[in-house]
């Protein structure tokens, strides 16, 4: 089977490192013209040279409303159309939840919920006037598990689910589909810093015994994104190696 997107544009948030950049790579190799977003504008355009050509590199920061709004308003401008988002962007800051700040909670949220929110709905105006659109949410085994010390970012990535099953069944109609992708344990910045001790305790808990890698989820977020998941929406694709199950 193989997933041709040609002719389509995909917007990528958090897309200059780790699984954005693999998810970016991915729908690139796949034919789609792609946009990355990162906070830092020269790390954005870095990455997206890296990727070759019809890439470009965007500055936003997911937490504020209008930067997302007006990413969306460029990536149609300079691209002609927008296809496909996948909203990987997310942050943490992690407490437990008698020491969990107010502004840490928010911070949060803002980032992976509402800045996930404010883009489905600035994109989805043009997918539906097209009547073709893929969104693709990048959530997290830990919105459907929930995790010690980690209250808000569980809670923002449970949002996202709800945000999925709901966008699918206001768009559907339009041929718009919006699936999400909840990763488990990934080789990325984070699990790399993890002590040998600590990287058995997580193999042990996944049955094919060792950590995803980013090109596993890009994999996922590439056929949902393709006409092969034509009949898919509303649905949470689980990519953890079996933890969760």
């Amino acid at each position: 089977m193989r997933i041709d997107l040609t002719g389509r544009v995909a917007l990528v948030t958090g897309g200059t490192r780790g699984i954005g950049r693999a998810i970016a790579a991915a729908l690139r190799e796949c034919g789609a013209r792609v946009a990355i977003a990162g906070r830092d504008q020269g790390r954005a355009a870095e990455a997206a040279g890296q990727l070759g050509d019809d890439v470009r590199g965007y500055a936003c920061d997911v937490a504020d409303a209008a930067s997302v709004t007006a990413l969306v308003e460029a990536v149609e401008r300079d691209f002609g159309q927008l296809d496909i988002l996948v909203n990987n962007a997310g942050v943490t800051k992690d407490n437990v939840v008698m020491r969990l700040k107010d502004e840490d909670w928010d911070a949060v949220l803002d980032a992976n919920l509402k800045g996930a929110f404010v883009a489905i709905r600035a994109a989805s105006r043009g997918m539906m006037k097209r009547r073709w659109g893929r969104i693709v949410n990048v959530t997290s085994v830990v919105g459907l598990t929930g995790n010690r010390g980690q209250a808000n970012y569980a809670a923002s990535k449970a949002g996202l689910v709800g945000l999925t099953k709901s966008v699918a069944k206001e768009l559907a109609s339009r041929n718009v589909l919006c699936n999400a992708v909840a990763p488990g344990f990934i080789e990325t910045d984070m699990t790399a810093a993890l002590g040998p001790e600590q990287r058995a305790a997580l193999q042990q808990q996944i049955p094919l015994e060792r950590l995803g890698a980013p090109a596993d989820i890009a994999a996922a977020v590439a056929f949902l994104a393709s006409d092969h998941a034509a009949y898919v929406t509303g649905q949470v694709l689980v990519v953890d190696g079996g933890m969760v199950m």
